[in-house]
């Protein structure tokens, strides 16, 4: 199911990624900085593993997140399906929920609360256009950041992942976090 999201709210906007971004996602999985939380610096990415991975025709919906009209970052959605909740644990999970994973690869603009814009703005897509009742993200346990970011847009933690994702060569723990659109009314 791909999702088509094309979004603005103030300075950011998120838009369908397109072909042409492949040189942005390169630049951005090759820092070190944005590969300590998104994949791993022991992973540069190479030009075909960024067609593999952000370029196949797979369910994902994809986006670039954009600050002030440029390229901040990068976003995907797919909706859960009942093998996926039970790999995270919730297969009480309702329907329809969806995941989401994010990076913001400008480092400049960190700190900015941009990742805040973005992703209520997605979740507020989510919950009028696709009627989602969840959606989920993943974080290392470590990245406070990022924990916090979500927590500030709704979401909750609501159980440990033990060694849930390989990560600079050890399996690192993540929490499972939930947004549920009807409690944050």
């Amino acid at each position: 199911m791909q999702l088509e999201i094309d979004q603005r709210e103030g300075p950011v906007a998120l838009r369908p990624l397109k072909a042409e971004d492949a040189s942005l996602l390169l630049r951005w999985l090759t820092d070190p900085a944005v590969l300590e939380w998104y994949e791993g610096r022991d992973r540069p990415f190479t030009p075909q593993m960024v067609q593999e991975h952000f370029y196949k025709e797979d369910g994902l919906s994809r986006c670039i997140i954009l600050y002030e009209g440029s390229p901040a970052g990068y976003v995907q959605v797919y909706p859960l399906d009942e093998e996926e909740k039970q790999e995270y644990g919730c297969p009480e999970a309702p329907s329809p929920a969806f995941a989401m994973d994010q990076f913001l690869g400008e480092t400049a603009c960190w700190g900015k609360r941009i990742g805040r814009a973005f992703i209520s703005l997605l979740l507020k897509h989510l919950a009028a256009a696709e009627n989602a009742q969840a959606v989920y993200v993943d974080p290392h346990t470590d990245n406070k950041r990022a924990i916090r970011c979500y927590e500030a847009c709704g979401f909750r933690q609501v159980k440990l992942l033990p060694k849930h994702e390989l990560h600079e060569g050890s399996m690192r723990d993540c929490w499972l976090m939930e947004y549920r659109p009807q409690e944050t009314e």
